[in-house]
């Protein structure tokens, strides 16, 4: 599944390949899709072309291919994973009990979110899920996402996990949080500050640290419950 951008930079390639024979430069990506920079079209085009929708072409200016369209072209998007954690199999982690267990409440999931995508373009329910009492942290709204990656195994995050979400603009160092990146890409990462910079750290170490400036990054809420299925 393709986010908003990614999919209006899709149509946009395509039209202009239909009817100019070429492909538009980065400047007029950037203009047609309303970007402040070229290293967002950069991105973008990264993930078309890693999801198998495009194909740049070594050595040629502009050169770029269109594979394949989406099978539905749907304008209202409904996003699905955010980025995060690789399903490992062994026991329970720590402390784990039954829902059925512990009073529970349920909390609406808004299905998946793909990085790349702002947390406030979720706004359908998948479906809703019973969550312990105990996990709701404090006051505020809570929320739960399905988890796709595995960025984050080694804080006990996996692949296909649903994790809590209580919906927070701000963060502690070795909070984990679901960070708005750019005001484009959301994902679940350690977040740390460190010199003036903001630094969202993965739990896997095949992934970099990334360091960004602190207007780079907005909190959109800290992980307070994780609940797994067998």
């Amino acid at each position: 599944m393709l986010t908003r951008k990614q999919l209006e930079l899709l149509e946009f390639i395509d039209t202009r390949m239909k009817r100019d024979g070429v492909p538009p430069s980065f400047d007029e990506m950037k203009e047609a899709l309303q970007l402040r920079s070229k290293s967002g079209i950069h991105r973008l085009i990264t993930a078309l072309e890693e999801r198998g929708f495009i194909r740049r072409l070594p050595h040629r200016a502009r050169a770029i291919e269109v594979i394949r369209m989406p099978e539905t072209t749907d304008r209202r998007f409904a996003p699905r994973v955010i980025e995060g954690g690789g399903r490992s199999i062994g026991a329970p982690p720590r402390g784990a009990m039954p829902v059925e267990a512990a009073h529970s409440m349920e909390l609406p999931v808004m299905g998946r979110i793909a990085a790349g995508t702002p947390i406030e373009a979720i706004s359908e329910v998948s479906h809703h899920i019973a969550v312990p009492g105990s996990m709701l942290s404090g006051q505020g709204q809570h929320y739960a996402l399905e988890v796709r990656g595995d960025s984050m195994i080694e804080a006990g995050i996996n692949d296909g996990d649903i994790v809590v979400i209580r919906e927070q603009s701000n963060a502690d160092n070795g909070d984990i949080v679901v960070a708005l990146v750019d005001g484009q890409e959301a994902t679940l990462k350690r977040f740390r500050r460190m010199r003036g910079m903001i630094a969202l750290e993965a739990a896997n170490a095949a992934y970099e640290t990334r360091i960004l400036r602190d207007d780079q990054v907005q909190v959109q809420g800290r992980l307070v419950g994780l609940i797994r299925s067998y």
